[in-house]
């Protein structure tokens, strides 16, 4: 009679443990791979498999998680861990999904599991002490202990499947600048350009890669010269494409893309402003080169450059200067107050308003920290602001 009136209460007990467990992992392994890994993961196999095969967010994090799911079945069934430690038997695929998640963010040049060489066999070896340990505490492991959702085994497993996806977390590539970059390139392959633009927008990380991406997405909305310097800009005017020299590149996106808005393929020994010179040269240019030319100027701080750019390129009477992007009409102003003898000259009362309002904000404070708080709370998303303070 004891054995039939505890059966029951050790089977409810065991499967209450092993559902929350379950309802936890699988929870937490699709939204990591759908919401957070998924672009990452995306560039990784784009990479490895050269560009054979594509990655599928959806399909991707349900297969994953069922085959990390069916893994633990297979761990549990051989160690037979179903009571207080049932959530140790989720190592195994906590283990595999944090290796899937720290993808270096140099894949492209080389691909390295790091550490994992020895850090795997490592962890499985304690994880597999732990287990003997725990198989022979199971003896003093009550099954008189009180069961249900709410119950001491319940909370000890939820801690301990808390900890191993916090570890998941701590060990995935989490570097921002690296999300936005694969981001941003899944969002340009299948022509969401506002989507490429609206990623990392808040932040003020980036890099060069990062800088060429949204460039390229700012030419397709021909809103280059307008909204370049909203954003954090990286790099020099020879990173703005993937030429030689350049320190940019495309993970997932075909470069043909590019090289087709902009009119040829370079060679392989053209830096930025040969690739330039040889599309005009060759009537290829497309009208986008135009302001990838003046962007990459102004990159570069070269306001003769840009100014001589500029002279060829758009109409210069005063009307026309009036209807230039707002970046353009920017550098236009500061090169007019900052050469004695300018070769273009432009004025307009509320830009020549603005600037004067800058120098004042600066002459009021006297502490070159308080000086840049002040402006870039006015003037942080100015080319202004870009060519006397950014670094």
């Amino acid at each position: 009679m004891i054995m039939q009136f505890h059966t029951p209460h050790k089977k409810n007990s065991t499967l209450v443990t092993q559902l929350v467990c379950a309802v936890l992992f699988c929870v937490f392994s699709f939204l990591w791979l759908f919401c957070f890994q998924a672009d990452v993961i995306a560039v990784a196999q784009h990479v490895l498999s050269g560009g054979v095969t594509h990655y599928d967010r959806t399909v991707g994090a349900v297969l994953i998680t069922l085959v990390l799911q069916i893994l633990q079945r297979v761990v549990a069934t051989l160690t037979r861990l179903y009571r207080r430690t049932h959530a140790v038997t989720y190592l195994p695929s906590m283990l595999v999904l944090a290796v899937i998640s720290d993808i270096n963010a140099d894949i492209d040049s080389h691909f390295s599991l790091g550490a994992w060489y020895w850090v795997a066999p490592l962890v499985l070896v304690l994880w597999g002490a732990f287990v003997w340990l725990a198989r022979k505490m199971l003896p003093f492991d009550s099954a008189k202990e009180p069961t249900g959702l709410f119950s001491r085994r319940v909370w000890v497993n939820v801690l301990l499947m808390s900890l191993m996806m916090m570890a998941v977390a701590l060990i995935g590539n989490t570097n921002a600048v690296f999300h936005f970059r694969a981001h941003a390139e899944v969002a340009l392959k299948r022509g969401d350009y506002e989507e490429a633009l609206r990623v990392g927008s808040r932040s003020i990380e980036s890099d060069e890669h990062l800088t060429m991406l949204r460039m390229y997405a700012l030419s397709r909305r021909n809103e280059l010269g307008e909204r370049l310097f909203q954003y954090p800009v990286r790099g020099t005017g020879n990173d703005v494409l993937p030429v030689a020299g350049s320190k940019s590149r495309l993970l997932l996106l075909s470069p043909d893309a590019l090289w087709r808005h902009l009119g040829a393929r370079p060679t392989a020994t053209m830096n930025v402003q040969r690739y330039f010179r040889a599309l005009e040269r060759d009537t290829l240019a497309t009208e986008a080169v135009r302001d990838y030319q003046l962007c990459a100027n102004l990159i570069d701080r070269d306001l003769d450059a840009f100014v001589a750019h500029l002279k060829k390129y758009y109409p210069v009477s005063d009307s026309a200067l009036h209807h230039l992007p707002r970046y353009y009409r920017e550098a236009l102003t500061l090169y007019t107050h900052l050469r004695a003898h300018p070769q273009l000259v432009y004025h307009h009362n509320v830009m020549d308003e603005d600037w004067d309002n800058m120098q004042e904000l600066e002459r009021t404070h006297s502490s070159k920290d308080e000086r840049q708080t002040a402006i870039v709370k006015r003037y942080g998303d100015s080319y202004w602001y870009y060519y006397f303070w950014h670094k």
